[in-house]
């Protein structure tokens, strides 16, 4: 029988910052990946990605459940990740689960040793794979966030004392991609709740538009707000891949010209890596970092921030 004594104790940074958060508060440029885990039990591709983004990104991201599709959850696969040498971002939606549910897998996540957590209200079950499943919702994102710091005191929803208490690293989305001033407006209004709330990061949705995210980001100062913020990057793949997000995915715009550029060029992993480069190239003065989703392409991660610098 094993000595309990060496039993590993995973809440290995009890009441210390984590990597990311000390890089993001020591106002140095940040990059973080996406990992989205499979449909299934075969967690090969996590091992794969892993190994290619080990080293030279700052934390992964872990899809929760994304479009409400059913996969491998993402506190098992931030777990994995822990165990590859990657410091994991954990994923919550809010849209599986009630607080009860929520609650038990934030402390879980601690104990594991897992403290960078994203807070989303979550995708709409009627837009996933199993559209008669139930939503919860029985909190939202700035209430998850307000969940965290609870717990963080000491004390549960209910009011009872916890045996011990966690510290988390919070973050919160926010689209600089609103289409109009009012639903830009919006967006103001929800990143002050959630800083309120305890967000202590922001992650965008995809940018394509530096002119976009440069205006955004000018009224982000306007209105004080120090939160440091991380522009999201997708690897665009092809022409029809813009058209599709331009069409379907709200609050994204491809440029025409990047659509164009797309669309004549023979080599697309080259087009791709000309396009985020200088994409980044342009944001990078107004972000303290950026969330890249590599969406299968991985593998061209490490070169184009070779190329960049970072």
């Amino acid at each position: 029988m094993e000595n309990l004594s060496s039993i590993k104790d995973t809440s290995f940074n009890n009441g210390e910052k984590t990597n990311l958060q000390i890089k993001l508060e020591d106002k140095k440029f940040a990059v973080t990946c996406e990992i989205g885990p499979p449909k299934g039990v075969d967690i090969t591709e996590i091992k794969e990605t892993a190994k290619i983004l080990k080293g030279i990104v700052d934390a992964v991201n872990v899809t929760d459940l994304q479009s409400s599709v059913m996969r491998l959850g993402s506190l098992v696969t931030c777990h994995l990740l822990l165990d590859y040498g990657i410091e994991p971002i954990f994923q919550m939606t809010c849209r599986d689960r009630n607080r009860l549910a929520l609650q038990s897998d934030l402390l879980s996540a601690y104990v594991m040793g897992i403290k960078n957590v994203l807070a989303l209200t979550g995708d709409h079950t009627t837009v996933g794979d199993h559209p008669q499943a139930k939503p919860v919702y029985d909190l939202d994102s700035v209430s998850l966030l307000w969940t965290m710091q609870k717990l963080e005191s000491g004390v549960d929803l209910a009011g009872k004392a916890l045996t011990g208490s966690p510290a988390f690293f919070k973050g919160a989305v926010v689209n600089p991609g609103a289409d109009t001033d009012v639903s830009l407006q919006l967006q103001f209004l929800k990143m002050q709740k959630k800083i309120n709330a305890g967000a202590q990061f922001f992650q965008t949705q995809a940018i394509f538009d530096s002119a976009t995210f440069e205006n955004f980001m000018e009224r982000v100062d306007k209105l004080d707000i120090k939160t440091p913020v991380l522009a999201g990057i997708i690897l665009l793949k092809s022409e029809k891949m813009a058209r599709y997000m331009n069409k379907f995915v709200p609050g994204i715009n491809v440029p025409d010209d990047i659509i164009k550029k797309m669309e004549n060029s023979q080599d697309k992993v080259s087009a791709m890596l000309e396009i985020t480069q200088e994409l980044i190239e342009k944001i990078k003065p107004f972000a303290q970092g950026v969330h890249i989703q590599a969406l299968g392409w991985e593998k061209h991660v490490p070169v184009l921030l070779k190329n960049l610098n970072i």
